[in-house]
């Protein structure tokens, strides 16, 4: 990654922050309120930045380093402006606390400050249920979504805090972002205005509850690479009832006329549904984001992939021939789990600069120190990996005794909400 990548989202967390901190910061006041009145407006900044970095737009993504990185960000922004905001009352309060509890309860009391802050009590309450369903992986997508807007209503309703105390000057342009950010994410994204207009041409079982899409384009074809993965959300048509959700797919394959192929796997009731999707039944995608297998040297590679996270690579096999020497490993429970299998060992056989490795894992956890190559093979190779979050991480670890250091360490998330 850039250096300017990597630096783009702290710089912007830094100026969303430091730019109402200098603008509010307090002078001849007492060192409680003075953290109060900063910790506020801090908390302000931060959930502004949060709420730019939740935006799926892939030209913003390239810039910040990806969209996984993007959304990380996004949720620690989110959680650090919850406890700046937090804090912000009971700093106020603090002041008093030592001569006056009476008053510093009064400060606290939404009955005794009247509107301001209520809604101020308000918008700390929405922001955290909105932040609550984060850590809650087992609430269905359609009701963490819904919930996640706590967030947007939280912010607009401390803008309306901060609007009835009698402070104007920054808050109008503030609230004129929120108003561009949540608008272009709820319009423009959760409900497709802004997506491509594609169509189901074909579908093919590649595994055990795993199908490819193969999707055709009905305007302007996206441009897409491999490595990426776009969001794609299915509707109503021929036998198919549509679940309208934007999920995120790793694409494995282009074909001539914009035709994009995409994995799915049965993880959840939508893609569960998926599952029996058929031609002509209408679908919109946004994308393409992630730069997984884009910067490559001209070194020989390392693939490792485990279960459905052979896509990618699948994808970078079939765009055209490997110029450099690839050793892939591909990790699966059974054979009938392992998608595309027949395809990749019919192009291993046929292409010689690429080495191809298949371990059928059951369902235990397998032992990579037996299962990759020692340090003598892996000297000058880049690595990549693809595969479950518990996969990546213990192939990084087992690979770095072997002398990959992190810079030639690749991997992506392509698991995220």
């Amino acid at each position: 990654m850039s250096l300017s990548r990597l630096l783009s989202i702290p710089l912007l967390v830094l100026v969303a922050t430091a730019g109402p901190v200098y603008w509010a910061l307090p002078e001849g006041l007492g060192v409680a309120r003075s953290l109060g009145i900063v910790t506020g407006w801090a908390g302000c900044g931060l959930l502004l930045a949060s709420l730019l970095l939740m935006l799926r737009e892939p030209r913003l993504a390239l810039g910040m380093g990806g969209l996984d990185r993007m959304y990380r960000w996004h949720h620690w922004t989110g959680m650090a402006a919850y406890v700046l905001l937090l804090a912000h009352p009971l700093l106020l309060a603090a002041e008093s606390w030592p001569t006056d509890r009476r008053l510093a309860w009064q400060t606290l009391s939404p009955w005794t400050q009247g509107w301001p802050v209520w809604l101020g009590w308000l918008a700390l309450l929405l922001l955290m249920a909105g932040l609550a369903v984060t850590f809650e992986k087992r609430i269905p997508y359609r009701v963490w979504r819904s919930l996640h807007v706590g967030l947007g209503l939280g912010v607009i309703v401390g803008l309306l805090h901060l609007v009835l105390l009698g402070i104007e000057a920054p808050i109008w342009p503030a609230f004129g972002l929120v108003v561009v950010f949540l608008g272009w994410r709820i319009v423009g994204e959760d409900s497709g205005l802004a997506a491509y207009p594609y169509v189901v041409e074909s579908t093919e079982t590649v595994a055990k509850d795993m199908i490819e899409v193969a999707l055709k384009p009905l305007a302007d074809p996206l441009s897409v690479a491999p490595g990426q993965f776009v969001l794609v959300a299915f509707f109503a048509g021929p036998g198919y009832r549509g679940c309208g959700e934007f999920h995120p797919f790793t694409v494995s394959g282009m074909r001539a006329g914009g035709i994009i192929r995409v994995g799915i796997k049965a993880l959840g009731d939508c893609t569960r549904k998926i599952q029996s999707v058929g031609p002509g039944v209408p679908a919109r995608i946004q994308g393409a984001f992630g730069c997984f297998l884009a910067e490559r040297s001209r070194v020989p590679q390392l693939w490792v992939a485990g279960g459905v996270g052979i896509t990618p690579f699948v994808a970078k096999l079939r765009d055209r021939p490997l110029d450099r020497q690839t050793l892939l490993l591909y990790l699966y429970r059974t054979e009938e789990d392992a998608a595309f299998l027949p395809e990749i060992r019919a192009m291993a056989a046929t292409n010689p600069h690429l080495t191809f490795r298949s371990v059928a894992t059951g369902d235990g956890v397998p032992d990579l120190d037996l299962i990759l190559p020692d340090a003598a093979t892996l000297t000058d190779h880049e690595c990549y990996i693809c595969g479950p979050p518990a996969m990546v991480a213990g192939v990084k670890a087992a690979l770095q005794p072997r002398g990959i250091t992190p810079r030639h360490l690749h991997s992506e998330n392509f698991e995220f909400r």
